[in-house]
């Protein structure tokens, strides 16, 4: 017979049974929510490629990786360790798995290798018909700007910046928005030095900088952020003139034609989103 004491308490071996019925039960919710694998005639790079995309957006744990692709673990160890040895990942201790130093490598050269002068001179040609003034297309390279680009205004009187002319980053208003987007130590190193951290805070509140003088005397620019693939900063689009032309109430007035030079060069490079 059983008691009122052994019903209120199962046996061991009932509880086993319900943990192994629960935990049956938790392993097929888990499988049915799980995208599937990639199934084509490349399935391992599409199954790679899985890889990449979870650990995308910041690192994560190999369990993390194996629920977001919905590969076996087995076949994402595999997958990690080859990702590895190519530089394509790497373990970084308890944060788990992020993309590796070589996708910075081949992201700089896929930027480098984009037709971006051609896709921009539109844009540039349309904003110096429009404003009257100058317009140049700027790239950063370390602690200077170089102008690739350039369209130059029809006054008399006008500003000229020679394509390839290697200019100071902490100086102008093309410097400011290189500036404003930059992530890397060396240029948040350089913004404190030349004391540019409230200029950097209002040029990232706008979306745009302005300059007056501060290159070369009698001298003032706009200039806007160019975004391109995976909303990445290549550039920085300006307008400039003489002082005497474009004062600062003016030049407030010209900064959503430069903005809007600045996001049809990132809508021609496939920028998905353009960050203003």
């Amino acid at each position: 017979m059983t008691t009122a004491g052994e019903r209120d308490h199962p046996s061991e071996d009932f509880r086993a049974a319900l943990r192994l019925r629960d935990n049956a039960a938790i392993r097929r919710r888990r499988d049915a929510s799980r995208k599937p694998p990639p199934d084509t005639p490349v399935g391992v790079l599409d199954r790679s490629v899985a890889v990449l995309d979870a650990v995308e957006a910041g690192a994560r744990s190999f369990s993390a990786i194996v629920e977001a692709t919905g590969l076996t673990r087995t076949t994402t160890h595999r997958l990690i360790g080859s990702l590895e040895d190519h530089g394509f990942v790497f373990h970084v201790g308890s944060y788990g798995y992020a993309l590796g130093p070589r996708l910075l490598g081949l992201a700089a050269t896929a930027m480098r290798e984009l037709p971006l002068r051609d896709l921009a001179r539109p844009a540039l040609e349309r904003l110096a018909r429009s404003s009257g003034e100058s317009a140049q297309l700027f790239m950063r390279d370390g602690l200077r700007r170089v102008c690739v680009d350039g369209v130059q205004s029809e006054h008399e009187l006008r500003t000229i910046v020679e394509i390839g002319a290697s200019l100071p980053l902490d100086k102008g208003s093309a410097g400011k928005v290189l500036l404003a987007w930059a992530t890397d130590r060396q240029a948040t190193d350089l913004v404190r030095r030349a004391g540019l951290d409230r200029a950097i805070g209002v040029t990232r509140r706008k979306g745009w900088a302005s300059s007056h003088g501060e290159r070369q005397p009698g001298v003032a620019s706009i200039s806007a952020p160019v975004f391109g693939p995976g909303d990445r900063l290549v550039g920085a689009v300006s307008m400039s003139g003489p002082a005497s032309r474009i004062l600062p109430l003016r030049a407030k007035e010209l900064a959503p034609a430069v903005v809007e030079a600045a996001g049809q060069i990132g809508d021609a490079l496939g920028a998905s989103v353009y960050q203003a």
